[in-house]
Order: C-alpha cells, then sequence, then structure tokens
C-alpha cells in the first residue's frame, strides 16, 4: 500500500503561484509513475499533470506551460509548482499514483486526500 499526503494548498491571488508537495510513504515509490488530479465544484475529477519512473512528463493542455511536475525519489515526494494560477484553477487538487504513467492518466492506483487551491480574482 502507497500513502499519499498533499500539503501547499491555500489562497493566491490570479498571476501568482503556488507549489504543491505530495509525501509518499508505505513503500518506495521511486519505481511508480505520479502525478496530479483536480476537482472543481460541480464538476469531474480531470487530470492535471503526471510524471513517470524516468522523469517522463505528461500535461493537460489547461496548464501547459504554467504548471511543472517534479520528484525527489530519496524524498519519495512529487512536486506541482503552478504558476500564472487563474481563477478557474481553483479546485481541490489530489495527488496519485500508479505502476504506469498510461494507468496514472487513467485509473490510479492510490489516492491522497487533496488540498485546496483557491485562485481570487
Amino acid at each position: 500500500q502507497v500513502q499519499l499526503v498533499e500539503s501547499g494548498g491555500g489562497l493566491v491571488q490570479a498571476g501568482g503561484s503556488l507549489r504543491l508537495a505530495c509525501a509518499a510513504s508505505g513503500r518506495t515509490v521511486g519505481g511508480y509513475a505520479m502525478g496530479w488530479f483536480r476537482q472543481a465544484p460541480g464538476k469531474e475529477r480531470e487530470f492535471v499533470a503526471a510524471i513517470g519512473w524516468n522523469g517522463l512528463t505528461s500535461f493537460a493542455d489547461s496548464v501547459k506551460g504554467r504548471f511543472t511536475i517534479s520528484r525527489d525519489n530519496a524524498k519519495n515526494t512529487v512536486y506541482l509548482q503552478m504558476n500564472s494560477l487563474k481563477p478557474e484553477d481553483t479546485a481541490v487538487y489530489y495527488c496519485a499514483a500508479s505502476n504506469s504513467l498510461v494507468r496514472l492518466t487513467t485509473n490510479p492506483a492510490y489516492w491522497g486526500q487533496g488540498t485546496q487551491v483557491t485562485v481570487s480574482s
């Protein structure tokens, strides 16, 4: 089992930046794909970004050029750097992990509890 705990959410003005972190425990996730999803009020959860065990990344079109994802395998942690934030980025952001990048983007095996990100206009 893998436990995921997110941190770094909060309130920021439009145009600002936040960095989310997701710490994994329970087992080493160096060989796992990890990523982020988000769910806005009244909307379905959607894919945001992912990073494979080899550093290969994938992003939703809505965040390309504004968000970056990185990982520190020594710390069992994945990060989501969010720049140029927009009010439409407001959502609960969830960390996810799975044994492949493809599965991570479609049906992750593990989920965190989520962290709220609110972007004011």
